[in-house]
């Protein structure tokens, strides 16, 4: 499926609106985070996924110190470090 473009206009605060539509198949809720990052000349927009710092896994996170861990990993260093 082609994608077709919005004009959309920038408010005083900087704020640009997400289509209802765009967001409903996104899956981007009200209050839910989404990565913004800049590729060249270009503002990229994605549904924010939080994963495993190390595996990359999306299930079980724990926030430590800003970065996100499963506890499967924490299971894994704990035993690496002979603490289980």
């Amino acid at each position: 499926m082609k994608e077709t473009g919005l004009v959309r206009k920038v408010d005083k605060l900087g704020r640009v609106v997400i289509p209802k539509e765009w967001r409903k198949q996104l899956d981007i809720g009200e209050e839910e985070d989404v990565d913004i990052r800049r590729e060249d000349d270009m503002i990229i927009i994605k549904k924010y996924v939080r994963k495993d710092t190390f595996t990359g896994d999306t299930e079980d996170l724990v926030e430590y110190e800003g970065k996100w861990v499963s506890k499967k990993s924490i299971k894994e260093m704990a035993k690496l470090a002979g603490i289980i």
